[in-house]
């Protein structure tokens, strides 16, 4: 576990453009999908504890980590968002290594923290719509995980 850790730590380290170049096989894909879906929550104009919590569920579904390490996971993922200029790293990151079903559940995770705190702000449409374009998720496919991610919230 502490060498889990130490990883998440020492790829804070990267800088964005020697992220895709280092070994993404883990930790880097973890963290490049947390920033993703931090980007969704500073999109808003407030943080509301839902999408933290929406944020944290969806990294908890696709990664399958420990609470401290998904606590940590996140921590780095403000961290990364907060220096990054763009997307482009996390989302090279993930298209070189993620499948389309795997990006397409990326973005529907999105589409879930921009619905958590029960309404959707312009510019969390705007981030959506940008990684999901880098991301080369289909139009259809977008919106299809936009309408069941809106459904999904409707239902709670």
């Amino acid at each position: 576990m502490l060498k889990v850790l130490k990883d998440l730590f020492d790829s804070l380290l990267l800088t964005p453009g020697a992220m895709a170049a280092a070994d993404t096989s883990g930790h880097q894909l973890q963290l490049a999908t947390a920033v993703l879906l931090v980007e969704v929550m500073r999109a808003d104009a407030t943080l509301a504890d839902s999408e933290l919590d929406a944020a944290i569920a969806a990294l908890q579904r696709e990664f399958k980590l420990p609470a401290d390490e998904l606590q940590r996971l996140v921590e780095l993922a403000h961290e990364r968002s907060r220096n990054a200029t763009d997307f482009h790293a996390f989302t090279s990151a993930l298209n070189d290594h993620f499948s389309a079903e795997q990006k397409l559940r990326v973005v529907e995770a999105m589409w879930q923290v921009a619905y958590a705190d029960g309404r959707l702000e312009t510019h969390e449409q705007h981030v959506l719509w940008r990684v999901a374009d880098l991301l080369h998720v289909p139009h259809g496919a977008y919106i299809g995980a936009k309408m069941r991610a809106k459904s999904a919230q409707n239902k709670c």
